[in-house]
C-alpha cells in the first residue's frame, strides 16, 4: 500500500473523487464524503481500517475481495459508488449541516438520472442529515427517490465500533437478496 506524508494527504482535501457509476445499476453504494486517503488515491473506501470492501465480499455482492484500486470493476457486477458530499476532509464531523443538505439535493438529481434499483446510503446519521429523516434507521425507509428505492446501510468506517465486519455483512446481504442477484 502506498504511503502518504501528513503534507500529501492535506493536499488531497483538493481533489475530487469521481463517481463510480453507470445507468440502470442494481445498488449505488453512496459513501458520506472521501477521506483523506480516498482523496489522495482516487480510489473510494480506500483508508485501510474501512470495512466497505470486506463487506461487499462478505454479503455475496462480489465473488471476491476488492481491493480499492480495483473500483472500476464495480458495474460489471451491477454495482456503483458516489458520495453524499463531494469534499474530502480527515473526519465526516467536519461538514456543515448545510454540505448534507446540498448533497442530498445533488444526489436525488443524480438518482434520478442513472436510475439504480437502489440507492444504498452508508451511514445513519448521514442519511438523516441530507434528506431531513430524523427517524431514520438501518434499513429500507419508506422513501423512493424517482424509481429507485433507498436502504441506509451502517458505516463502514473503523470508527464505527457499534457493527462489526459479520453485522454489517449481513445487513448489506439484506440489501443484496432484496435488490436481487
Amino acid at each position: 500500500m502506498t504511503r502518504f506524508t501528513p503534507q500529501e494527504l492535506e493536499a488531497a482535501r483538493d481533489r475530487l473523487v469521481p463517481d463510480v457509476v453507470a445507468d440502470g445499476l442494481r445498488v449505488l453504494f453512496c459513501g458520506i464524503n472521501p477521506g483523506l486517503m480516498t482523496a489522495a488515491t482516487g480510489h473510494h473506501f480506500a483508508r485501510p481500517g474501512n470495512r466497505f470492501w470486506p463487506v461487499l465480499h462478505l454479503s455475496g455482492f462480489t465473488p471476491r475481495l476488492l481491493k480499492p484500486s480495483e473500483q472500476g470493476t464495480l458495474p460489471s457486477y451491477g454495482l456503483g459508488i458516489t458520495n453524499v458530499v463531494a469534499r474530502a476532509t480527515a473526519r465526516a464531523d467536519e461538514l456543515t449541516a448545510e454540505e448534507y443538505v446540498e448533497g442530498g439535493r445533488l444526489l436525488t438529481a443524480k438518482v434520478e438520472r442513472l436510475r439504480p434499483r437502489w440507492l444504498a446510503v452508508v451511514g445513519v446519521t448521514a442519511y438523516r442529515a441530507a434528506f431531513g429523516d430524523r427517524r431514520a434507521v438501518v434499513g429500507p425507509p419508506e422513501q423512493t427517490i424517482g424509481s429507485s428505492r433507498v436502504w441506509v446501510l451502517p458505516n463502514p468506517s473503523g470508527l464505527n465500533a457499534h457493527w462489526t465486519a459479520a453485522t454489517m455483512a449481513e445487513e448489506f446481504a439484506r440489501l443484496r437478496v432484496a435488490a436481487g442477484d
